[in-house]
């Protein structure tokens, strides 16, 4: 059981209280050493960032199950995916692929950081592991499994249903299998909220960070939810696209002709760590982790508040977290995930945080892998992490006919473009009205 400190206000951050960011305090800064990830490009940073910045589209007719029947029939599905080795090919088998999935991208974000046990054995000799924490998170969690075993049930009875069926089902066992993969004894959880998964899953490990409970941390997210019961849902909820005809084109953020979001999967995993511990052991750093935080809209189960209040809210709570300004913010990832409410919605939000946008360039990754769910605020964090690194933004395909709400903003249009990240947020919403937003920058000494 975690106890939690008393909080004499509500902060808006996590509910492990967070010491506020000193920039000349090594202890209290925390720095990105480490990125992994799974995706529709595959499991490799840079050819991800490389295919978002050629404007690639993802998002192809589903193959992995008869489609006949859906309105709907078309993802940014992972096809051929390749455990490279990270995963043993019993454990392999019998995963479901979300746990794949986050195990594939938390060690190849290790082995980045020169910290992984197999390919990195003089850093993880040094490491403290009760110090080292993995809160990995999943909106859905083990849903082939789940699927699977419900068909066992019904069809054969209940002796039927495999003895992986509740381990391998619920949410918390990515962060679990790692942790017990790498012998990580320090905080070790998981966060579900739907599509903010994610980055709450950043803000909590950061503020373990910076309330000294560990040195390092292992967060992000992982969501394996193309298959018919998802499919289905989504479908129930009105919530997809149903551009068939040409699904490359059906997630167009912020386009007139936009009907619906695209399904999408993977995982994305940043390791997270004190900046006075990276720099005693010499490590790369990637970024900076400047602050986060998150609200809820109180509103409605899957519709935004129209406003955009508690966006807002958590944007300046955010801000106010990693200690910047508004003026600073140069840069944003957006939620964006083409639907008719929610896009107008984030608008709205931003434009009453940042007033007059001009300088500032606003994208949205959702329109070249679709919505990956919980697992789509870590891979937009590794694109916000790459823009910073990089000095290049990605485009927002399918931009053809913009709505009026987004007239005076640059959203980067098809086509990529140069710019030099100050600091850049990243935002995820989730259902339930869970809003995240989280900030990051170039690594600079104080």
């Amino acid at each position: 059981m975690m106890i939690l400190r008393p909080m004499h206000r509500y902060s808006g951050r996590s509910p492990v209280l967070a010491v506020k960011r000193d920039a000349a305090d090594p202890k209290s800064r925390v720095v990105i050493t480490g990125q992994g990830l799974a995706s529709v490009f595959g499991n490799d940073v840079d050819t991800f960032y490389d295919c978002l910045l050629e404007g690639k589209s993802g998002v192809d007719t589903i193959t992995r199950f008869d489609i006949t029947e859906f309105p709907t029939k078309f993802a940014g599905q992972i096809k051929s995916f390749d455990v490279e080795g990270l995963v043993d090919k019993k454990n392999a088998r019998r995963y479901d692929d979300a746990l794949s999935y986050a195990m594939v991208a938390s060690k190849k974000a290790l082995r980045q950081a020169g910290l992984e046990k197999e390919a990195c054995p003089e850093g993880y000799e040094k490491l403290d592991k009760t110090r080292v924490g993995v809160l990995v998170g999943s909106g859905m969690g083990g849903l082939t499994v789940f699927q699977d075993g419900v068909k066992a049930l019904v069809e054969k009875g209940h002796k039927k249903i495999t003895p992986f069926f509740i381990p391998y089902a619920i949410t918390n066992m990515g962060s679990a299998l790692v942790g017990i993969d790498q012998g990580f004894m320090g905080p070790n959880y998981s966060i579900s909220t739907a599509c903010a998964t994610a980055n709450y899953a950043f803000v909590n490990a950061a503020n373990h960070i910076r309330n000294g409970d560990a040195d390092v941390m292992v967060a992000g997210g992982s969501e394996a939810s193309i298959v018919p019961v998802g499919l289905g849902g989504f479908v129930a909820c009105r919530a997809l696209s149903t551009r068939n005809f040409e699904p490359w084109r059906a997630s167009r953020p912020w386009d007139a002709g936009r009907d619906g979001f695209v399904m999408g999967e993977g995982a994305g995993v940043l390791v997270l760590e004190s900046l006075e511990h990276a720099q005693a052991r010499g490590a790369t750093i990637l970024a900076e982790y400047l602050g986060g935080a998150f609200t809820c809209d109180a509103h409605h189960m899957t519709d935004p508040h129209p406003e955009g209040l508690g966006v807002s809210t958590c944007i300046r709570l955010a801000l106010a977290d990693a200690g910047v300004d508004r003026d600073e913010v140069n840069y944003i990832n957006a939620h964006a995930t083409s639907t008719l409410v929610g896009d107008k919605a984030e608008i709205k939000a931003v434009r009453g945080v940042f007033g007059d946008m001009r300088g500032t360039k606003m994208n949205a990754t959702k329109s070249m892998i679709g919505h990956c769910l919980g697992a789509a605020g870590g891979l937009e964090a590794i694109a916000t992490i790459q823009a910073i690194r990089t000095g290049w933004v990605h485009p927002t395909i399918n931009h053809d006919d913009p709505i009026p709400e987004v007239e005076g903003i640059d959203i980067v249009p098809n086509v990529k473009a140069r710019h030099d990240v100050r600091v850049g947020i990243s935002n995820s919403f989730g259902f339930g009205g869970h809003n995240s937003a989280v900030a990051f920058g170039p690594y600079k000494e104080a």
